[in-house]
Order: C-alpha cells, then structure tokens, then sequence
C-alpha cells in the first residue's frame, strides 16, 4: 500500500516532495509539492480524487476528472492584472473543480509570459503599450511565441494515476502537447470569465494568431447578454438560465428588481453588520448575471461602507452595470473602490447641500438632488433620463 506520500508510479522528471491541505474560498483542496529536473517548483491541487481507484486507466468518462494545467502569471494570478484573464481562469478552474467535487488544478511554475520570464514580459508589455500585439512582442524581442514545456504538467498527472482527462482551456496546442506526452484529452472546453477593454485585444490575438478557442456565439447566456427574447434552450443547465433571466432580457423600457439575500430566521444581515452568511458565496453567481442584464445597480451609502463592494460583473460573462450610489450626506469614503475603481461608471447622488471634494476620478460623476430627491421614483426618473432603464436595487435593506 502507498503511503500518503508514496506516488503511484514514479516519472523521472518530477519528484513528490510533499502533501498538505489547502482551505480556499472554493473549499478544501489536497495540494501536493513537486520538483521537477530543473529543480523548478510545481503544485497540484487535488480535490475528489483517490488515486488507486484511478490508476486503473479505467475508459468510461466518470474516470476522465476535469483538469485545468495553469501557466504560473505573476500579474494576473497574484496582482489582478486585466492585461490577461489568467487570474480568472484560475479562480474559474478552481470553482469548476469545487463545483464538480472531482478534479485536478497543476499549477506549472516557470510559464510565465509562456514561457520567456517575467521581466522579458514586462518588456513585451511594453512594447504592447506602444501597439504591438502579443505575438510580435514576443518575437521583436527575439524570444519564442510561446516556449512552455508541458512533460511536467503530464508526469504530475501520471503521478496522481490520471491519465485520461477533460480539459480546461481554450488553447488546442495544450491538448496536443498533453497527448503527446501520454494523456489522453477525452473533452476539452474554455471557461467562461469576462473579456474586458484591457485585455479584449490581447485575447484576440490569441484566437487569431495562437488559434485558441473563439467563445460561443450560440449559447444561451450569449443570447441572454444579446437580448434575445427567446433563447433556444438545450440542456436543463440552459432551461434553468431561460427560466430565471429571460424575462429580463425579454423587458423593453423600465424594469426594476430588487436582491437582498436573507436568512432563515429572517435577518438580511449578520449580527456584526455585514452579510457574509455562511454559504453566502453560492448566491454570488446568480447576483453577477442579474449585474451583467441590467443597466445600472443601485444600493445605499452603507452598503458600500460595510462591505467597500466594486459591484461589478466577476464569475460571469457580461459588463458592468452603472454603479448608483445614494448618499444624501456625503458619507462615502473617499478611498472606496467604487470610486478609486474605474472598471464602471459610477453617480454619486448627494443632496444638494452636500459638499463633496471636486477632485474624483473620471469614472465617477456627482449628481445632486433636492428635497425629496431621494424618493424611489424620483431617483428612478434620473436614472431613466440617463438611458438607464433596467434598474438592479442591491441595497441595503432601508433602500430596497
């Protein structure tokens, strides 16, 4: 019998050096520590997968866990750079993993930049500010398109006796290499994280010229986000996304919906003031796609100071609504993330007296109402004058 850090089989250019636990936002994960030939450090986050039960090589489907192989981004993993999608890819795997309960992330170290370092990265953003798109960066610099070495990422999987997987990413040239070097790729499907102004070029660029994976333009979120009235439903995933959001996307002029997340006992809110609930982040899925149909999202002064939340779109496809933030007396923190974060625009509505500093960012526009101004239908009429007619009231409870 293996111990528990006994591999199963035993490749030669990686070496099990250790296993612990890992808690996340997404649950509790096995991760396993390897060192590959090079003496490059490599992780894999394991979850629902007992390695003697699969090292069998078994041929049904059931045996084939979902896998995300993740190229180390400093950037985007680590500082939430827009410039890629890695950080949300990775944060997408992790959910899709913990989703499944079955599953396996490798985190591949030495891939960044694919391949050529960071600070050779750092020089080709450079030149990619000057308007040069990702490949020619890569190859003015006289380094490789892309030079990553994936034995690792498969002697890892061989270790853990997974040898036939559906893989994560929108990248075809990763299924190759992969089944090259002996696993067997039975699916293989992109994860939906959003495309932004920051990195809508560079993911172009990709698909044009890396031939990754074009998202579907026929799917029912797509048709959703599109305003189709009646999206063609398939599977009961897409039944159930038709159920609860096409009448949104079917509603022509004003709509207003309001989302408070509540207790059994009947509190919206914790005792301490915040509403992180347990089980709180499952409702988070549903809030960003209601965020991604509407046109603006609405919630009072105390709100934003309990949780400094940026009310934008995150674990799904979709934009960003305008932020509407109501705040008759200026209490807003002048460091909140609604204001410092330009990823949507945001209306600070303030009364009329209120003084507010002139020196805000471009985002942010400050509108000022009278008395009364801050009735419902008052606020509503505003923002319809505006061109914002599909309203989301995300609260607090005193403004829902």
């Amino acid at each position: 019998m293996p111990t528990q850090l006994d591999p199963v089989s035993v490749p030669a250019t990686v070496e099990r050096v250790a296993e612990t636990m890992l808690p996340t936002k997404y649950g509790l994960f096995r991760l396993l520590g390897y060192r590959d030939a090079d003496n490059t450090e490599h992780v894999a986050l394991v979850r629902g997968i007992d390695e003697e039960q699969v090292s069998a090589r078994g041929n049904a489907r059931s045996n084939a866990p979902l896998v995300r192989v993740h190229s180390e981004c400093l950037t985007g993993d680590a500082l939430g750079s827009y410039r890629c999608d890695c950080g949300e890819q990775l944060d997408a795997a992790l959910h899709a993993i913990s989703e499944e309960g079955h599953g396996v992330l490798v985190y591949v170290r030495g891939h960044e930049g694919r391949g050529i370092g960071l600070l050779a990265k750092l020089k080709a953003y450079a030149l990619q500010d000057a308007g040069v798109d990702t490949v020619d960066a890569n190859t003015s610099l006289g380094l490789p398109v892309d030079s990553r070495n994936y034995s690792q990422a498969a002697d890892i999987l061989q270790d853990l006796g997974v040898f036939r997987i559906r893989l994560l990413s929108a990248n075809p040239a990763k299924q190759e290499a992969l089944e090259e070097l002996g696993i067997t790729v039975v699916e293989r499907r992109g994860l939906a994280v959003p495309e932004r102004a920051e990195n809508a070029a560079y993911l172009a660029t990709k698909r044009s010229r890396m031939r990754h994976d074009r998202p579907a333009n026929d799917d029912v979120w797509q048709q959703l986000l599109a305003g189709s009235a009646h999206p063609v439903a398939g599977t009961v995933d897409d039944e159930d996304l038709v159920h609860r959001y096409g009448f949104i996307a079917a509603a022509r002029g004003s709509l207003v919906l309001a989302h408070l997340r509540q207790s059994l006992d009947g509190f919206i809110a914790s005792r301490s003031g915040d509403d992180s609930f347990p089980g709180a982040g499952e409702d988070h899925g549903h809030l960003d796609r209601l965020r991604a149909l509407m046109d603006a999202v609405v919630v009072g002064v105390g709100t934003v100071i309990a949780d400094d939340c940026t009310l934008t779109v995150q674990s799904v496809r979709g934009s960003n609504p305008t932020r509407v933030i109501l705040d008759p007396g200026g209490a807003l923190p002048l460091a909140a993330q609604v204001l410092t974060d330009d990823a949507a625009p945001t209306i600070w509505v303030v009364a009329e007296e209120t003084v507010v500093t002139d020196d805000l960012a471009r985002h942010v526009s400050v509108v000022r109402t009278g008395k009364g101004g801050f009735d419902p239908s008052a606020v509503l009429g505003v923002l319809r004058g505006m061109g914002l007619a599909k309203v989301l009231v995300e609260g607090g409870g005193k403004t829902v």
